[in-house]
């Protein structure tokens, strides 16, 4: 497996390209910048079979069309959070002074589904709390988490649909079983570890 990771958008997300040794892949929260993201899928050779959102806000969304467009790869979301792709006040992004707007999805994402895509092979853990549909992929030793978890933190439960309680309650449950040494991919930050987390996130310690 092979992790391509880019800042991106007006708000910096974590964007990832991830391909297998065929150069079969998926984009994982494209949250700007397309003609970078699709620069490097060019140049790598990498077929892009997916774009995965872990979740709807604005910040996340805003180059799906691009990558979609260029490459015919369908959008999977989880239901929840569908409506924020068309609506720029649902996914916040009115109030951060632009408009993020994704065409609908192609695909709806559920707690425990495997999706597969050449060698490349996800599980999806539904993690409400940031927002009502957020979801992580867990993948041979990687976890992208988006807003879920963070290193040393974890996503902002402030915005309508978010619970504190929920999401530590999913972390704990879903995330925090997963071996130590699996390697926390974020929506924003840098990469930690299942482990680190366990030990030092003041967020989980109680």
């Amino acid at each position: 497996m092979k992790i391509k990771s880019f800042i991106v958008g007006p708000i910096e997300v974590n964007c990832y390209v991830v391909s297998d040794e065929a150069g079969i892949g998926v984009v994982i929260d494209p949250g700007g910048d397309g003609p970078v993201i699709l620069d490097y899928i060019k140049k790598a050779g990498i077929t892009v079979k997916a774009v995965l959102d872990t979740h709807g806000h604005g910040d996340h969304i805003g180059a799906n069309d691009a990558i979609r467009e260029a490459t015919g790869a369908p959008l999977y979301i989880h239901q929840a959070d569908a409506v924020m792709l068309t609506d720029p006040r649902a996914n916040l992004s009115a109030f951060m002074g632009y408009n993020a707007l994704s065409k609908p999805a192609e695909h709806f994402l559920n707690e425990g589904d495997t999706l597969r895509f050449g060698d490349l092979t996800f599980q999806v853990l539904h993690t409400p709390g940031h927002s009502p549909g957020g979801v992580c992929f867990v993948s041979d030793g990687v976890c992208f988490s988006g807003d879920t978890l963070f290193a040393g933190s974890i996503g902002r439960t402030d915005f309508p649909g978010g619970s504190e309680p929920q999401l530590v309650g999913n972390i704990k449950k879903k995330l925090l079983p997963l071996p130590e040494d699996t390697v926390v991919y974020s929506g924003h930050g840098p990469a930690t570890t299942i482990g680190r987390e366990k030990m030092y996130n003041p967020f989980l310690n109680w």
